[in-house]
């Protein structure tokens, strides 16, 4: 990644003010914009605050802060300047932008007569999401994770913001690419939140593998039911795993013969067996796998695996 790609988020007349920023890059997480308030900006897993001049400082009174006028323009500037091309994603509250970095959007909804969300206005709050692609982030992981050349059925399980999706995204290329633990295999993601290709206009933005079809944009459940019909994958790839029906759709996809690769929110295995749909998955036996990530000096660590019965795979 590139100080340009940041840069590139906001309009030309104040990227200036954006450029020592940039130049954090492989370091940089996250840029919150709320109208009224501090600039903020997570690096290494800690927070900074950046002065009116773009200078990043450590102390509240030194920040400056965007006005709404500002943060509607950097929201045109993000869609192109065309709101209405984005409009379906700007209802679930969230861009996907070029480089395949993620806009998190706030304000205030518009319900239609049932109730439902509708669309957005007034957005107020936005939350740049900086995407990073770490070759070799699974590294650590893969002599676990196959057994006779076949990759196995894994979950990984961590808090927010600990590194579970950059991790499946680096094990999906390698299962995809082949690897010194079995030969490469056709991969199907089902990227609903647009987070795991990156697509922009259709196109995967991070590498995934020469043999990885990517259906983006999909919730999960239907999702996995389209590739398996359209795609022949031998390994299905998911993100954030968070109902009974994307449970019921592994099902289907081990019943047809797909290796599941999966990510799911929680501090330990303990934490997500309280879940309903995830007794369903332990039940039917989905995976073979259960990884625990955690975080350690701002970077993702593997803390324990386990196999399909729960018994630890290290010491």
């Amino acid at each position: 990644m590139c100080e340009e790609e940041i840069l590139c988020l906001f309009p030309e007349k104040c990227r200036e003010r954006w450029r020592e920023v940039a130049g954090l890059k492989e370091r940089l997480q996250e840029i919150r914009l709320r109208a009224g308030r501090p600039f903020m900006i997570l690096a290494d897993n800690r927070e900074y605050f950046v002065d009116p001049r773009g200078r990043i400082v450590d102390r509240q009174v030194q920040a400056g802060s965007p006005t709404s006028e500002e943060l509607e323009e950097i929201l045109k500037h993000l869609c192109g300047y065309s709101l209405y091309a984005f409009a379906d994603e700007i209802r679930q509250g969230f861009l996907t932008v070029q480089g395949g970095h993620r806009v998190g959007l706030a304000g205030q909804v518009i319900l239609d007569d049932g109730g439902r969300i509708k669309n957005m206005k007034y957005i107020r709050y936005l939350n740049i999401r900086i995407s990073h692609q770490i070759r070799g982030a699974a590294d650590p992981l893969m002599p676990f994770l196959f057994e006779n050349g076949h990759v196995l059925s894994t979950l990984l399980i961590s808090p927010p913001g600990v590194g579970k999706t950059t991790l499946l995204r680096d094990l999906i290329r390698q299962v995809s690419e082949g690897t010194a633990y079995g030969p490469g295999v056709n991969v199907s993601v089902v990227d609903e939140r647009s987070e795991i290709a990156g697509s922009y206009l259709g196109v995967a933005r991070n590498d995934l593998g020469i043999r990885t079809d990517v259906l983006d944009g999909c919730p999960k459940a239907e999702g996995m039911m389209r590739l398996i019909r359209s795609m022949a994958p031998q390994v299905l790839a998911v993100d954030e795993l968070g109902s009974i029906e994307d449970a019921q759709a592994l099902q289907t996809a081990n019943g047809c013969g797909c290796r599941l690769l999966a990510t799911i929110h929680g501090g330990s295995l303990e934490e997500v067996k309280n879940k309903d749909y995830m007794r369903y998955i332990i039940k039917e036996g989905l995976f073979e796998r259960y990884v625990v990530l955690g975080r350690v000096r701002g970077r993702c660590r593997m803390e324990d695996i386990y196999d399909g019965d729960g018994k630890p795979c290290i010491k």
